[in-house]
């Protein structure tokens, strides 16, 4: 009620929160030290912080290292979250609006491991893309628009450890199966920010797709796809579309930066 009152947060809420969204998973725990001198906080209020935050399970504390973990409580945050339909209903509405715009199935793909999996789709048009439902399907790296708008963005490094581990899997005719051919595609998607692939994964469909972004951070892809025997025009037609689409539901799911000292 406050911000939307135009008034600012209540500033002892907004630490607290700003503290919870700093664990990422290079920063794994908070000393008390630390987190003072990050957040330009007397020891004191940073101790009370943390452990008010412990003491209602959003943070755990080590006894033995003396340093703070997120706690069972976000977990219990989470799991209610995901019962309730958690990221498709967020994501949905922005994805009815692409699909309407382009007359195809549209999806939204988060990273797991050597894959993207479907956490939502909504399909537009008349026919569906797919005969079987979407949404759980995993896509992977080396196959289709899909996977590729995500994997492009990591580095040669990240691919190679994900990807190459272990033979490439064949889909059809057109699924590239040598490391250097498939790092050249990634190349090229990633240095026009887009992929489209026909038939690399699924030889009947086609698909145009862009990474989506969470605070700088590839972590997956929102695409368009069509069933070849469909004759719905030039897919690429609707390129800005699925950019615009991607870009809004990675700012969906960004939060707010906590807010840090600035080091000079």
């Amino acid at each position: 009620m406050a911000e939307a009152s135009g008034r600012a947060p209540l500033q002892t809420v907004d630490r607290a929160l700003s503290i919870l969204l700093s664990f990422t998973e290079r920063r794994t725990d908070w000393g008390v030290t630390d987190l003072a001198k990050e957040f330009d906080l007397d020891k004191s209020a940073a101790q009370r912080l943390l452990s008010t935050l412990a003491s209602r399970g959003f943070l755990h504390a080590d006894q033995t290292t003396r340093r703070y973990r997120l706690g069972p409580a976000l977990w219990r945050i989470a799991s209610t979250w995901e019962r309730r339909g958690g990221m498709a209903v967020l994501v949905e509405p922005l994805l009815a609006d692409l699909a309407d715009a382009s007359s195809r199935t549209a999806v939204f793909a988060l990273a797991d491991g050597a894959y993207v999996r479907c956490v939502a789709a909504v399909d537009g048009g008349t026919t569906p893309m797919r005969d079987h439902p979407l949404v759980g399907e995993l896509y992977p790296a080396h196959a289709g628009a899909t996977s590729r708008a995500y994997f492009a963005f990591l580095s040669a490094g990240q691919r190679q450890q994900l990807m190459y581990h272990r033979p490439l899997a064949k889909f059809s005719d057109l699924t590239a199966l040598d490391a250097a051919e498939v790092e050249a595609e990634m190349q090229k998607v990633a240095d026009v920010g887009w992929a489209y692939s026909a038939g690399e994964y699924d030889q009947n469909t086609r698909a145009l797709a862009a990474p989506v972004f969470v605070a700088g951070r590839p972590v997956g892809s929102v695409s368009i796809g069509e069933h070849k025997r469909e004759r719905l025009g030039d897919i690429n037609d609707h390129l800005d579309a699925v950019l615009r689409t991607a870009q809004q539901i990675g700012n969906l799911l960004s939060s707010h930066a906590p807010q840090r000292k600035q080091h000079r």
